[in-house]
């Protein structure tokens, strides 16, 4: 898939000569085995694409009459643990998972919510809300208007409805959204705020790309920029990120790992969530991005916090090459 100039490429592919009876023979001795084998587990796992673990997870029930991700969660433990069970999930499962615990939680992550619902396509959205809909019997819409208040829960609710419009776009409609967007920054009022998440939750990438140049030749400046004046809190930062998902997505993954590792102590949550659900999307173009951006490449920056086997498969799904160590 190509967007603007370049190849958006993951890091995980399809692994040639893919025997899933082998592979969950293997994975059996390894779990099953006096002292669990974890690298043999990382070897495999991190090495097949999604739609070949869960192939994995059904010759390894049809042979041991068991289930990987229970076996998984027994023999391996910590952060470790959850970037394995991570991988053996669907990607609509996964959203799903992580949305659930964001706000089932002993704590509400926003942030996780933010991730996820400014970033995916209509298609992703209506798969992860049958997904949650199948794993937790609750509808997630009810549960983001439960969980969440004010402004802030209603941009959610809209990300959540996946109707987007797509692919169109229009130059005199773009100069009337910059307007409504510039009013919005001036006047603050509900109404304003209302006015400012329907735009951006609701038109299309292409028109939002024509609505940020006008809004720029409008105020003469950048709506980041005015964004971050105008508004404050998890509003604010949920704005800020469709934006910035709009402009360049590798780029907004790279900046909200950049802050997972750096801002946050190495907020392991973060980090797992967005290389698992990126490894076969466009982590290649988000580390691309960090070592761009930030100088220091994505695998040395977790060469340098994470340890022990969780170091081993984190840099596993990264796939550094030679010169990132």
């Amino acid at each position: 898939m190509y967007c603007g100039d370049y190849q958006i490429q993951g890091t995980i592919f399809p692994a040639p000569n893919f025997n899933p009876v082998i592979d969950a023979q293997m994975l059996g001795g390894a779990l099953q085995g006096i002292g669990c084998e974890k690298d043999m587990v990382i070897d495999i796992l991190t090495q097949r694409c999604n739609a070949q673990r869960l192939m994995i997870a059904e010759a390894y029930r049809e042979m041991y009459g068991r289930d990987l991700i229970m076996d998984l969660k027994e023999n391996l433990s910590h952060h470790f643990k959850d970037i394995m069970v991570g991988l053996m999930y669907p990607p609509a499962s996964y959203d799903a998972h992580e949305l659930w615990h964001a706000m089932k939680g002993a704590d509400m992550e926003e942030n996780c919510l933010i991730d996820i619902l400014a970033s995916r396509s209509n298609g992703e959205i209506f798969q992860m809300k049958e997904a949650y809909l199948m794993q937790y019997n609750n509808d997630l819409q009810q549960d983001i208007y439960s969980e969440t208040t004010g402004h802030f829960r209603d941009t959610l609710m809209n990300l959540a409805q996946g109707t987007r419009e797509e692919g169109y776009a229009d130059p005199a409609m773009a100069v009337q959204d910059a307007m409504v967007l510039w009013e919005a920054c001036q006047q603050k009022t509900g109404e304003h705020k209302n006015m400012i998440q329907m735009i951006l939750c609701n038109k299309s990438y292409q028109q939002l790309w024509m609505v940020f140049q006008e809004f720029q030749n409008i105020s003469g400046q950048d709506i980041v920029d005015a964004i971050n004046e105008c508004y404050d809190g998890f509003f604010q930062e949920l704005l800020i990120a469709i934006v910035l998902c709009v402009r360049d997505k590798p780029s907004y993954f790279a900046y909200r790992l950049y802050n997972a590792i750096h801002e946050y102590g190495f907020h392991n949550k973060t980090v797992i969530r967005i290389l698992i659900a990126r490894s076969e999307i466009d982590l290649m173009n988000i580390r691309r991005r960090y070592k761009e951006r930030y100088g220091k490449s994505l695998f040395h920056d977790i060469k340098h916090f994470a340890s022990g086997h969780y170091e081993t498969a984190l840099l596993a799904i990264c796939a550094g090459d030679a010169e990132d160590y």
